[in-house]
Parts: C-alpha cells; structure tokens; sequence
C-alpha cells in the first residue's frame, strides 16, 4: 500500500540567466515500511525533489504537480499544515549534520524541543524520550551526549543524531538526503545497517536518496534512476542489477569498481550532464548516449514499463531494438 504517492511534479526556479527546470513531470510511490532509493549524479534533481515535498524549495522557485500523502496533497498544504506534517509524520535527514543543528544549543535542548512543541511533552518527560532515542541510535554515553555541543561529536555521531531527531515522533515516512555522503566507509556501513535496524522496529518508510549504486544495492527495495530532472528507470533492486535497460542505468553499474578484476581505469559516462537552462526537446541523456537515433533528439521518451517490476523511459529499449550510432562520423 502506497503511502506518498508523486503525480508530475514540476520544479522550476526563476534566475537572473532564465528559468532553470530542475525537475520535470517526475511520478513515483513508495509503499508503507518499504525503502525507495533514489540514484543519480549531482544536478540531477533528486534532492530538489524531496525539497519539494518538504515545502523547502527556495523562494524563487516554483512546483506544480501534486504529491498526495495519504490523500492529502503536500504540494498546496498551508505553512502551519505543512509542519504538523513534517514533525510527525515525516522525517528528514539532511547531508550535513553540522551545517543542520544549531552549533550554540546543546544536543538534549535540541532534541528536547521537537517533542515539546509537537508532542506538548514537558521538559523533563522530552529530556527521558529524548536520551531513549540517542540509545536507540546505538550513541554510547547519550546521557552524557544530551549536555554536549555538535561540534563535540564526531562527524558519525552527529549523523546518528540527526536520525534520532527525525524519528523522535515516529514517524510513518523518512526521507534521508544523501546521509552517508561526508562520512568514511566503515561509519557509513554502520549508519546504512541502524537505518535498516530502525526501519524495522519503527516500521517506517525511507526515501533514500543518494548518487553511490553500491549503497542502493544494500539498502534498496525499489530504485528509481533519474537524469537531467527526469525519471530514467525504475525496478525492483534485484531486477535493475541484473538487467539494468536504460543507457544511464548501465553506465552508471559499469563505473562501479570491481574488486575481482584489474582495471588501469574506472569506465566513465562521456560528456557532461545538460544544462537545466536549455530547453530540451528530446531524451536529456541524448548527447551522452553511445546509443541514440533520430528521436530521441526531438521526443522526449514516454515512461513505459517493460515488466511487471520495471519500466523506462527510452526510444530505443522500449522497441526491443538498440541501434549503435557511431558519434564521431
């Protein structure tokens, strides 16, 4: 069962160089106690996606579609609507816990304050549910941790905060924003595996977005794969690794690095992404894609799906045919 459902979001921003089209006709799910990764490259328009959900699109710019959360569309909510919803019902992490806690309040005050503004807890009952959460977090000491500075913990266990605050009210839906990006591999091993753990005792859904196809591979029920705004691809986890159908997809698993193979260097999509300032006619991946035909300059490809677990948007695999075109004749 669907408990956000996504329908032709549109995120545009109005700038002194023209209109930047950051997200384009985008349409998903994601399915109670499930986690949906979201993968693509920076500029790809995965985090101003979620942004826009949360209401917290920059003032200049402008969304259009709906995004329906249990019936009720986020997209047209009131501000003081909008942050009921936000505080209970879903929560977010964001990439850089330093630059998201208040680096002049101490930790316990922090965590304190969302249970007494949402949940009218007292001080002293937020302080208990507020250390109950920093041990849910696996935060050693968190007693100790409530009277402590961000600037005081480590880069991991600022992390593992800013997961205790956004579960504290228990939310139904959790949409985490590149959470592991600034932190080491073994740290964020362990984060991906107390998500997974949480997950499963709050019974909570997770939006996971992130640019890194390894974490999605461990992390992911169902991915959607997005390029220039747009929704390249989306599968099951099992079924877009064993037969990733886009162009993107696949050049995206093929700069993985193997471990059991030698490589003097890590294959690369050629090219660079599209600007969001040009007007594009046809598939955005167009002038990166080994291969393209005719159309897919000047049509942009419907989303199809080509099983019952995936579907694409792409002239080329939506026929069954692949025509290579050699790009230096």
């Amino acid at each position: 069962m669907s408990i956000l459902s996504i329908e032709n979001m549109n995120v545009r921003f109005n700038t002194p160089d023209g209109i930047v089209q950051a997200v384009s006709d985008l349409s998903f799910t994601v399915n109670k106690g499930e986690t949906l990764g979201i993968v693509g490259e920076s500029g790809s328009g995965k985090s101003q996606s979620v942004f826009a959900l949360m209401g917290l699109t920059a003032d200049n710019g402008i969304v259009s579609g709906s995004a329906n959360f249990h019936g009720e569309n986020l997209l047209t909510m009131s501000k003081k609507q909008l942050n009921h919803i936000r505080a209970e019902k879903i929560g977010m992490i964001f990439q850089d816990p330093m630059t998201s806690l208040n680096p002049f309040m101490k930790i316990g005050k922090q965590l304190a304050e969302v249970l007494m503004i949402h949940k009218s807890m007292s001080r002293a009952d937020a302080d208990r549910q507020a250390t109950r959460m920093l041990d849910a977090v696996r935060i050693p000491s968190a007693a100790t941790r409530m009277s402590q500075y961000p600037h005081e913990l480590s880069g991991g266990m600022r992390q593992r905060v800013m997961i205790a605050m956004a579960l504290l009210c228990r939310p139904e839906l959790l949409i985490a924003d590149e959470p592991t990006t600034a932190l080491d591999v073994t740290v964020q091993a362990q984060i991906l595996t107390l998500l997974r753990e949480l997950q499963t005792e709050f019974n909570t859904a997770i939006l996971l977005i992130t640019h890194d196809m390894g974490v999605v591979a461990e992390s992911c029920d169902r991915v959607l794969v997005m390029y220039g705004g747009r929704k390249m691809e989306q599968a099951d986890t099992d079924s877009l690794f064993a037969n990733p159908s886009h162009p993107y997809t696949r050049g995206l698993l093929q700069a993985i690095p193997s471990i059991t193979e030698d490589m003097d260097r890590l294959p690369t999509i050629p090219g660079n992404p599209p600007s969001a300032l040009v007007d594009r006619k046809g598939c955005p991946f167009c002038e990166r894609c080994s291969e393209y035909r005719a159309e897919c300059r000047t049509i942009i490809p419907p989303f199809k799906p080509i099983s019952h677990t995936q579907g694409l948007a792409c002239h080329i695999n939506q026929t069954g045919t692949v025509t290579s075109i050699n790009r230096s004749a």
